[in-house]
């Protein structure tokens, strides 16, 4: 049997509803490195702009958002295979990162975060002097 817990969730946008006794849903994300940064891909259909949260906060990447699921009118929801209409996942980020230079967009359902290397982390190339 799974234990359902409390989660507080946040305040402006959209997401305060007090205490919200679900188990929130833990979306699948792809994570690619390259030589200049990490870029975060998450999975969050039905999720707005407006009822998503993301936050970087000691090294520490947070990503919160409520689905909203509508029923057309005039006609009633007798099934559904959610159980949660709350994502919600975090991740420690390695230093190397410069979390205050994060972009951050939402296309289709899917959330892609830019996280650049600080600059004294990137590869540079030296240049080698013949004598």
């Amino acid at each position: 049997m799974t234990e359902k817990r409390d989660v507080v969730t946040k305040g402006s946008n959209g997401l305060s509803e007090g205490r919200v006794n679900e188990r929130p849903i833990r979306m699948p994300v792809d994570i690619f490195e390259d030589e200049t940064g990490i870029t975060v891909l998450a999975d969050m259909p039905g999720v707005s702009r407006e009822r998503l949260d993301v936050q970087i906060d000691n090294n520490t990447l947070s990503i919160e958002g409520k689905m909203e699921m509508s029923v057309p009118e005039g006609m009633e929801a007798l099934y559904a295979d959610v159980n949660s209409t709350l994502y919600q996942r975090s991740f420690a980020l390695s230093s190397e990162l410069d979390g205050s230079k994060t972009n951050a967009s939402l296309k289709d359902g899917v959330l892609a975060l830019r996280i650049p290397k600080r600059e004294e982390h990137k590869a540079r190339k030296i240049e080698v002097r013949a004598e």
